[in-house]
């Protein structure tokens, strides 16, 4: 498989760097972790511009190969995160561009890349701990519309957001796997209460979602009734399998930055300290590596992630952890600090072998569908 690139996607890598330089250095200071509103506004400011500027698109038009030379120089450059709009450009938004109707597509699709609506994803629940299809929110037809209830955990970005990526039961009787319907939620709509979640890390980035009686029209239903976990199951593709692409390469930033302090403090004397540094060098080399394999393999196989976005979760998830680990080290006892640059990271990277499904989770995933051992019990 090829994994360079070819000379058109080269010339829109140089292009992207010339734009980044000119506009970065004119944004506005970022607001406060805790200032959600303030946050919302930013991170759909700086959509809008990407909007204006034609790079909005490449999140759903452009070719994966090029999706991903975006994430790597909008990292590189320092340039905001999607922020609020994680949800909606690389969860929501590429779903409803694989498997929502040409309305679909023309209702939601532009104000998300226009940076007008922000979404949110309510998959988990409470009782359901980490088997998503035990979901157990119930959606019952009633005409034209669904009649919502039950209850959602983990929301991201609930407080700030329009629209929601909501997973439902509509046949209880049906197995699990078969009778979940996924909708989109207008956030607005009655019987919806949202209650933030703080985190470890201190910014209250989740909430609860109680959904009682909420009426959610059939027409914003994504797929067939009772298709939803199908559907889920691309919605998940995309979160596993390029949705954290930009992050691999701020992890290299930082390790660079280790480095550095690690020279300055002292610290670098330790041989150990340096064997782990280029480890964890060589991990991350390997991971954008799998990362761009992924991303051609989505390529041809047209654009939808496959399940080798689950080996590139797991391997991640516990290399995103050591990493901020090797930071504790590299600051020594100033990494109780939380004023301290990486302090903050660690804490939420403990998070991440459980969101976007578990490393347990990850391990079935590969174990039956790449290697194809038989389905446990």
């Amino acid at each position: 498989m090829d994994l360079s690139y070819t000379p058109e996607e080269e010339e829109f890598r140089a292009r992207l760097r010339e734009w980044l330089a000119r506009t970065l250095p004119g944004l506005p200071p970022r607001p406060s972790p805790d200032d959600w509103p303030g946050r919302r506004a930013y991170d759909l400011g700086w959509q809008r511009r990407l909007y204006e500027a034609g790079y909005a698109g490449v999140h759903w038009d452009a070719t994966p190969s090029v999706r991903l030379i975006f994430l790597e120089e909008t990292e590189k450059a320092g340039a905001p995160y999607v922020g609020a709009n994680f949800v909606g450009l690389l969860h929501a938004g590429p779903t409803i561009a694989a498997e929502g109707t040409p309305d679909q597509r023309a209702r939601w699709l532009p104000p998300i890349l226009r940076g007008e609506e922000v979404w949110c994803q309510g998959f988990s629940e409470p009782d359901a701990g980490s088997d998503l299809a035990a979901l157990r929110t119930r959606a019952c037809r009633d005409g034209d519309h669904y009649v919502v209830t039950g209850s959602k955990i983990w929301t991201s970005h609930a407080e700030v957001a329009d629209w929601c990526e909501l997973l439902v039961r509509t046949d209880p009787a049906a197995p699990k796997h078969r009778g979940i319907t996924w909708l989109a939620l207008p956030m607005d709509a009655p019987g919806i209460t949202v209650r933030p979640l703080r985190t470890l890390a201190g910014p209250a980035e989740f909430a609860e979602v109680f959904l009682d009686g909420v009426r959610v029209p059939v027409a914003n239903r994504v797929g067939d009734e009772n298709d939803g976990w199908r559907v889920t199951m691309v919605t998940l593709s995309f979160e596993r399998g390029t949705a954290f692409a930009g992050e691999v390469v701020a992890c290299r930033r930082v390790l660079a930055e280790l480095a550095v302090e690690a020279r300055k403090n002292g610290r670098w004397d330790d041989p150990v300290l340096r064997r782990r540094l280029g480890r964890l060098n060589a991990e991350f080399r390997a991971l954008w590596r799998l990362t761009q394999w992924n991303v051609s393999a989505a390529e041809a196989s047209g654009g939808v992630p496959g399940a080798g976005g689950s080996v590139f979760k797991l391997r991640y998830s516990h290399a995103r952890q050591e990493l901020y680990d090797a930071a504790a080290e590299v600051l020594g006892p100033d990494c109780l600090d939380l004023d301290r640059p990486w302090t903050l990271d660690r804490l939420s990277a403990l998070a991440y072998t459980i969101a976007a499904g578990t490393s347990q989770v990850q391990h079935s995933i590969i174990a039956e569908r790449i290697i194809g051992l038989p389905k446990g019990r």
